[in-house]
């Protein structure tokens, strides 16, 4: 299964934004440094931030799965993340190029636990 976790853009109060958009270079080298370190798993970048609108970016990262364990590694990271830079996450699956959410956690919506995940997942 082919899952992915972003970094929540859309929907964000001005303050949150204006933090983001303040933070976007070291959450974009943190992600990066993650993709690269775990090239041999198909960890892939997101990261189509181009747009001036917030709320169109998707910055974070996907990954093949197949078991719950495989979730620990990248739900520690955006758990770090969100308590570092105050971010919300969203995780799902992609199946035919489409990306259906299953959870959402992070700064308002508190951490995520890679075994619920791997539940909704239906790993």
């Amino acid at each position: 299964m082919l899952v992915y976790f972003l970094i929540a853009c859309d929907r964000l109060e001005e303050k949150r934004e204006k933090k983001l958009r303040q933070n976007l270079p070291a959450l974009q080298e943190a992600l990066q440094a993650y993709a690269d370190a775990n090239e041999a798993n198909n960890v892939t970048l997101i990261n189509a931030c181009e747009s001036e609108q917030c709320e169109e970016w998707q910055l974070g990262i996907s990954q093949p799965v197949k078991k719950n364990i495989h979730l620990n590694f990248p739900v520690n990271l955006f758990n770090s993340l969100a308590r570092q830079y105050g971010i919300d996450c969203e995780v799902g699956y992609i199946d035919n190029g489409t990306h259906e959410a299953v959870s959402y956690f992070g700064k308002e919506e508190g951490p995520g636990e890679a075994f619920l995940i791997a539940e909704y997942l239906e790993l």
